[in-house]
């Protein structure tokens, strides 16, 4: 039973809590891959992996997710090392998490849980832990039995249940209620990003924003953009809140950066839907900075993940730079700073290590040309419209 206020973090387990995870291959691909990612997920969330557990599957069973020949495999790693959590690489649906947790006498998270409980540690300012609330609140209304009545606490407490209705009809309707309130919240912070947002296109000042893969290096390309101290840690969602900041450049006048939440293989439509406020930096930019792990092997796929999340709210269209990073991390042959152009004679992608500094004069290149070319059209827009209101006079 869930106790303390929603507003707070929901993760119920001790900073450093042994867990079983359990990835299974339906022959999608990715296994191998997604597993490591799991991993990744697992440290983030200051969890212990004691033991792993795999396994292949046509389909999901429709009581346990895994069949009961796996659920005892399960059960086996749990006693054979003690671990108190089992955290799938999979979406659970209610019934079944709730069959699990009864069969293996532990506690069962899934990924979306797991990551939604990272994003709760994450987040840091006001608007952050609102949207990551609203996230917990609507994936967690799914799977209401209880626990929601702390909210009655702070509407009031006594006299808020209706006649006849039951315990499970009360905790549904508060939690309905703390959800629009949630809502309005961040409908306020919308219209004031709005509102800037609005100021800077009178100013025609060119708005980037810097997307990628989680843990590609985004916040580290900010701060060596901006000499900003956006936080900056090897882990999965180091950054969830926003932030933005002007950047000088010569002979061309100031651009604004913002550094995005990173995006990740199956990002829960919960997350997604509940940041869209803040992903809507990403929505009004007039340029991408998509930011790539070069070493990473699997890139191309972090690559198409990245560019399927932007599509979903909308961003798909907006003109993007390729940016290769970590090239320090890789080998002298393919690791030197650079950069190329497409048919249009446009820098379509640059390679450069945002931890040392090396290319990120090419960066700055490309900014300085998309200035250009943004004050360019702005004169071409005003033409028209001149040429358009003289033949109406």
């Amino acid at each position: 039973m869930l106790d303390q206020p929603a507003r707070q973090t929901l993760n119920t387990h001790t900073p450093v809590d042994a867990a079983v995870l359990v990835s299974l291959d339906f022959g999608g691909g990715y296994s191998a891959e997604s597993l490591e990612e799991l991993r990744l997920l697992a440290a983030s969330d200051q969890l212990e992996v004691s033991a792993v557990v795999g396994g292949r599957r046509t389909r999901p069973d429709p009581a346990t997710f895994a069949g009961s020949g796996k659920v005892d495999e399960i059960m086996a790693a749990v006693e054979q090392t003690g671990a108190s959590l089992i955290v799938f690489n999979h979406d659970l649906s209610p019934a079944q998490q709730r069959n699990l947790e009864q069969r293996l006498r532990r506690r069962v998270v899934d990924r979306t849980s797991l990551i939604l409980d990272i994003f709760a540690q994450r987040a840091k300012s006001h608007e952050g832990k609102l949207q990551v609330e609203l996230a917990q609140l609507e994936h967690l209304a799914t799977r209401l039995v209880r626990g929601w009545t702390h909210l009655e606490r702070q509407k009031g407490g006594i006299g808020l249940r209706g006649p006849g209705e039951t315990q499970l009809e009360t905790d549904r309707r508060l939690l309905g209620r703390r959800v629009k309130l949630l809502k309005e919240k961040l409908a306020k912070f919308q219209c004031q990003r709005s509102l800037q947002r609005r100021s800077r296109q009178r100013g025609q000042v060119l708005s980037v924003s810097i997307v990628g893969y989680t843990n590609a290096g985004k916040s580290t390309l900010f701060n060596r953009l901006t000499r900003a101290h956006a936080y900056v840690a090897n882990q999965l969602f180091a950054t969830l809140d926003a932030t933005t900041r002007k950047l000088f450049i010569p002979e061309q006048g100031s651009v604004v950066i913002s550094d995005t939440v990173g995006f990740i293989r199956d990002l829960p439509h919960t997350l997604v839907a509940a940041f869209r406020a803040t992903l809507e930096e990403t929505v009004q930019a007039d340029l991408l900075l998509h930011v790539v792990d070069a070493g990473s092997p699997n890139r191309t796929e972090q690559i198409d993940e990245v560019n399927k999340v932007l599509k979903e709210i909308g961003a798909d269209s907006i003109p993007q730079i390729l940016i290769l990073n970590k090239i320090d991390a890789i080998e002298l042959s393919t690791g030197t700073a650079g950069y190329g152009r497409d048919e249009y004679g446009r820098i379509a992608h640059v390679r450069l290590s945002a931890k040392t500094g090396e290319g990120l004069e090419f960066i700055k290149l490309a900014l300085s040309e998309a200035v250009v070319t943004r004050a360019l059209q702005g004169h071409e827009h005003a033409g028209q419209e001149n040429s358009l209101a003289s033949r109406q006079i």
